[in-house]
Parts: structure tokens; sequence; C-alpha cells
């Protein structure tokens, strides 16, 4: 079936215990507002699940990976594992992959190994990546100046000033916006959006977590999408559906929905 959207949440986590009770209300919701959803593994379980939801909606894509504070659990039989799903139909990324060191909840060395382990399996498979970086942000840089820039992903829940939006959209990537830009004391991320292209952008919600405003404090889902939209095009001084036209254009094109 052809995937027919508006909006795209390009990073939600369906598979999250806080949608166990309402998950098929919350993708309806989704689903009345014509808005896509790419939903995003962090272990082999969240990835497992991430892939049986794409096979079951046709307006659900996965991505699959192991998240920085997993990268202890990383071996040679779930990065073949991880590779098997890859070559699933409605898989479009590698993710969420990078570096935390905020939480540290892997050595910084195991960190980084199992971060380019997954940048080679995102080459191989031809996919894009889907990059977390929390406190990271100079050593991510490093990595992907030594690796042959330009390159194909996007760094997830962009929260830097016009400094590193500049030095991540030199290096190729897409940065995704989200819950954060509604929020009333991020001034240096509201003046780095006004110099981001729009054709570098995209939305996303990280659902359950970064819930946007006016629904901030609660569970996040993708529906609220449209308020990271809404705001984009505030900001920026241009109109909703040209956000929501491009962003979606952006999310075709990256991670190649059709």
């Amino acid at each position: 079936m052809t995937a027919t959207f508006r909006l795209i949440d390009t990073h939600a986590h369906l598979d999250a215990s806080e949608f166990r009770n309402d998950r098929a209300a919350v993708i309806t919701r989704a689903f009345s507002g014509s808005i896509g959803v790419i939903t995003v593994g962090v272990d082999r379980r969240s990835s497992e699940a991430a892939c049986q939801l794409a096979r079951r909606h046709h307006l659900i894509w996965a991505a699959v990976g192991v998240h920085p504070h997993d990268a202890k659990t990383m071996d040679r039989t779930l990065l073949s594992d991880l590779e098997d799903l890859a070559e699933q139909k409605r898989v479009c990324a590698i993710g969420e992959i990078g570096l935390d060191y905020y939480r540290d909840l892997s050595p910084r060395n195991v960190q980084r190994r199992v971060f380019a382990e997954q940048i080679a399996l995102a080459q191989k498979c031809d996919l894009p990546i889907i990059v977390h970086n929390r406190d990271s942000t100079d050593d991510l840089l490093a990595i992907f100046r030594k690796l042959s820039p330009p390159h194909r992903g996007v760094i997830h829940s962009f929260l830097g000033d016009t400094a590193q939006a500049d030095a991540f959209l030199g290096l190729g990537f897409h940065l995704g916006i989200g819950g954060p830009i509604t929020f009333a004391k991020n001034a240096p991320l509201k003046e780095a959006l006004r110099q981001i292209p729009l054709d570098r952008i995209l939305l996303e919600t990280d659902c359950p977590y970064l819930t946007p405003v006016p629904h901030r404090g609660k569970r996040n889902e993708p529906a609220y999408v449209r308020y990271v939209a809404q705001t984009v095009a505030e900001i920026k001084g241009i109109s909703l559906e040209q956000v929501k036209q491009t962003t979606s254009d952006n999310a075709k094109r990256l991670f190649r929905l059709q």
C-alpha cells in the first residue's frame, strides 16, 4: 500500500511500556492525523518490536540498533541479529546509536567501539543512521570527520547552538527537532533553528519522552508532532503547510520511505 501522510514523526519508541495499555489507540490517533511514524529500537528486544509494528502498519517504519546505554551488551551474536533485522523490508535506518557521556551507563571506550561497529553495519546495509548525542559532541564530530563525509543520517533530538548545527550540517547530517523547541527557555536552540535550512530538518517526538507544550509533563505520543511543526513554522516565520510538506519530503528522501 502506498504511504500517505502529511507529517512524519521520525523518532518514536512505540514499543515502550508507557504505551502498554493503549498502544493501538495511540497509533490510531497518529494515523487519524495523517502522521507516519518511525519507531526506533535501542536494543535487541525493542528493535524486534519495532520491526513487528512496522510489518503490521503501513504508516510505520522501523529503525534497529543498540543505544549507547546498552553498548556493553553488544557481542558478535547481537551484531549479527541486527544485520538480519536490518535486511527486513520496512527497516529504514540503523539507530538509535551514538554516544552518551551524561549517564555513562556503558564505558566510553565501549560506546565508541559499538558506535563504530553500527556505523559500519549501516554502510554495509546502505541505511542512514539515527545518532544519539548527549554531552559527547566533540567525540562525535571527531569520529565523523575521520570517516569520509558527507554522512547520511540525522542527529536525533538536536539541542545545540548555531555553531554545533553548522558543524553537523557541514558533515551532511539532518537535524531532528522535537518537543524541547516548544519550551520557553531554549533561546540558543531557537536561534539555531532560524539558521538551519528547512530541507535539513526532521520532526520528531522521542515519545514517550520530551513532550511538547501544551502537554509538557505528560506522556508524549506521535500525534503531538504537530505542535513541533507549528513551533518550527512560528520561529522560522513560514507557513505550517510549508513545514509539513518539506519535512515530510526530507524524511521520505533520507529514509527512502517509498
